[in-house]
C-alpha cells in the first residue's frame, strides 16, 4: 500500500507539471495555429532565471519569482514579436522549423551561460514528509499537486470570464469573426505566447524544486507532445487529462515494471492515439469539405 501511495503522489506531481506545461502548448496551438516544439525548453528558460535571481543575485524568494515571471513574459513577446510575427502566412513546416530552431537557441544558450553541472538553490517548498494512509510521502510533492491544481483552475477561470480569456477563445474559434468584432488578433497572439511562457515558468519552478536545476528540465518538457496528443492539441481540459495520465502511467511503469520501460511509455501512448485517435481523446474533429 505504501508503494502504491507513493507511486500516486509522485505520478499526480509529474501529471501537474506537465499539464501546466501543456497548457501552454496548447494556447499558442489554438490561437496561432503554430506547434511550439520550444515548449520544454521555457520550462528550462523559467526554471534558470528563478534560479539567476536567487542564487546568483541573492534576491528574497518572491521578488526572485517576480523577476522569473518578468522575464518569462518578456521572452514569449519577444519570440512572438519578432520571429514568429513576421512568419503568418509561411508554410507551417517553415515556423515549425524555427521553433526547432528555437528550442536548440534556449538550450544553447542556457548551457553556454550556466553549463551542463546541476545548480542548487534553496527549497522553495518544504521538504519534510507526511504521513499519508500508511505511507511517508515527501510533503513538497503533495504542494506541487495542490499548486499546479490552483494555476490551472486560476487559468480556467481567466479563459471562461475574462475579457481577454473569451477574446482569446474567439480568435481560436474564427479569427475573422472575432476581427470584426474588433479583437486584436495580433495581440491575442502575442498574449498566448506570454502566457505559455509564464505557465512553463510556473512548471519548471516546480519541476526544479522537487528535482535539480538542470538540463533535464528540457528533456522533462518533451514529454508535453505525449500529453497533448493524449489529451487533444486544442483541448485545454484534455492537457489536464493527459498529464496526469502520462505522469501516473510513468511512474506506475517504473514502480511496478521496468524504469528503463517509463522513459519510453509515454511515446508509446503518443503513437497508439495516433494510430487509434489522431484528434485525442478531447480533440475536435476537423472534417475538410472540397
Amino acid at each position: 500500500m505504501s508503494t502504491f501511495m507513493n507511486l500516486l503522489v509522485y505520478g499526480l506531481a509529474d501529471g501537474a507539471i506537465l499539464a501546466l506545461a501543456a497548457l501552454g502548448f496548447v494556447l499558442i496551438f489554438k490561437s496561432t495555429g503554430v506547434i511550439n516544439f520550444a515548449q520544454g525548453d521555457f520550462l528550462l528558460a523559467g526554471a534558470y532565471g528563478v534560479y539567476t535571481a536567487l542564487v546568483i543575485f541573492g534576491l528574497p524568494l518572491p521578488l526572485a519569482l517576480l523577476v522569473g515571471v518578468i522575464i518569462s513574459v518578456v521572452m514569449g513577446l519577444l519570440i512572438e514579436r519578432t520571429i514568429l510575427r513576421p512568419m503568418i502566412g509561411e508554410d507551417p513546416i517553415s515556423i515549425i522549423m524555427v521553433t526547432i530552431g528555437l528550442s536548440s537557441l534556449i538550450a544553447g544558450l542556457v548551457q553556454m551561460l550556466f553549463g551542463t553541472a546541476p545548480r542548487s538553490q534553496p527549497a522553495i517548498l518544504p521538504r519534510n514528509s507526511v504521513e499519508l494512509l500508511g505511507a511517508t510521502i515527501p510533503l513538497n510533492r503533495l504542494l506541487v499537486v495542490l499548486i499546479a491544481g490552483a494555476v490551472l483552475a486560476a487559468f480556467t477561470l481567466f479563459f471562461r470570464y475574462s475579457k481577454h480569456g473569451v477574446a482569446m477563445r474567439a480568435v481560436a474559434d474564427d479569427q475573422q469573426a472575432a476581427m470584426t468584432m474588433g479583437i486584436s488578433v495580433q495581440r491575442v497572439f502575442a498574449l498566448a505566447w506570454a502566457l505559455a511562457a509564464l505557465s512553463a515558468l510556473i512548471a519548471g519552478v516546480l519541476l526544479a524544486d522537487v528535482t535539480a536545476v538542470d538540463q533535464n528540465l528540457a528533456g522533462f518538457g518533451l514529454m508535453v507532445f505525449p500529453v497533448v496528443i493524449l489529451g487533444g492539441l486544442d483541448s485545454v481540459p484534455g492537457t489536464i487529462v493527459g498529464g496526469l495520465t502520462i505522469g501516473l502511467l510513468k511512474q506506475f511503469v517504473a514502480g511496478y515494471l521496468d524504469p528503463g520501460l517509463a522513459t519510453v511509455i509515454p511515446y508509446i501512448v503518443l503513437v497508439l492515439i495516433l494510430l487509434v485517435r489522431p484528434y485525442g481523446l478531447f480533440g475536435e474533429t476537423r472534417i475538410e469539405r472540397v
